[in-house]
This record gives C-alpha cells, sequence and structure tokens, in this order.
C-alpha cells in the first residue's frame, strides 16, 4: 500500500474512531491521522488473530479494520495513558 494511501486511509479511519468514541482527546488533524495510521496496523494485526486479514488498501475492509483499531488505540489512551 503506498504512502499517500496510508495517509488516506488513516484520516478516514481516524476520524470515523473519534466520532465513534467521542470526548476530550485533544490533538487536531495529525494527530487523527496518526492514530488512524496507528489503528490499522493494530486492526491488520488484531485482525490477523481472528481472521479477518490486514489493511490491504483503500476499501472498506480495510477501512473497517483500521478502524477498529483506531478505536482500541482511542480506548487505550483515554483509560490507561491520560489521566
Amino acid at each position: 500500500m503506498g504512502f499517500i494511501s496510508w495517509i488516506i486511509l488513516g484520516l478516514i479511519a481516524g476520524a470515523l474512531a473519534k466520532w465513534l468514541m467521542p470526548g476530550d482527546d485533544g490533538g487536531g488533524w495529525i494527530a487523527t491521522m496518526g492514530l488512524g495510521i496507528a489503528g490499522a496496523f493494530v486492526g491488520g494485526w488484531v485482525g490477523s488473530f481472528i481472521g479477518l486479514g490486514a489493511a490491504t488498501g483503500v476499501n472498506f475492509g480495510s477501512l473497517v479494520t483500521a478502524t477498529f483499531g483506531a478505536l482500541i488505540l482511542l480506548f487505550v489512551y483515554n483509560k490507561f495513558i491520560r489521566k
């Protein structure tokens, strides 16, 4: 997957994760994009364990996987890192 594809997928997945799990998280577009890109990695890693596969391109399956991973990261950040 190309660099631009990761940015686009990350931006969309991060925005979806923040929309699905709203809160006072702070961060702007850069943090949202980073959350989504990291979420794609986490979602792909978790998805490989349960048989869903990894984020392979800008498609619906990858978007769901990346958003799921971003939700995991957002949950961990809100519960354990941010005090």
